[in-house]
């Protein structure tokens, strides 16, 4: 392995247009192939809504992206994403070994189903 498997989550600003979104997007994932990572996927989960209110915003759009990389990429996308005022929140977890055994599963969609939801759980 070359490096440490890692899972970003960040949320931006939803008030900006579809290109601004889609720049945004692209600039973090660019930064993080020019610092030595290798994307492994970008998932666009759209504008949700917040639990709470962050910076005056009850919602945001959110970008869910895996990588590979050295440790110290970590600490320079962090910063790019603290001095970038689109970026509202963002969360990065190290992969050990558990979980990467898991997301090869996802990869494959082999996931293990834990319990059946019923019809009522089903419409909420």
């Amino acid at each position: 392995m070359a490096g440490q498997y890692y899972e970003l989550t960040y949320i931006v600003n939803p008030v900006l247009e579809e290109d601004q979104l889609k720049a945004v997007v692209d600039r973090y994932t660019a930064f993080l192939t020019e610092n030595g990572a290798t994307v492994d996927e970008v998932q666009e989960w759209g504008i949700k809504s917040l639990a709470y209110e962050i910076q005056k915003k009850s919602s945001g759009y959110f970008v869910n992206l895996y990588f590979e990389g050295p440790g110290a990429i970590v600490a320079k996308v962090e910063r790019q994403m603290t001095i970038d005022d689109n970026v509202i929140r963002f969360l990065t977890i190290k992969y050990d070994n558990k979980m990467l055994a898991y997301r090869e599963l996802q990869k494959k969609g082999q996931t293990p189903v834990l319990r059946e939801r019923n019809e009522e759980e089903q419409k909420n």
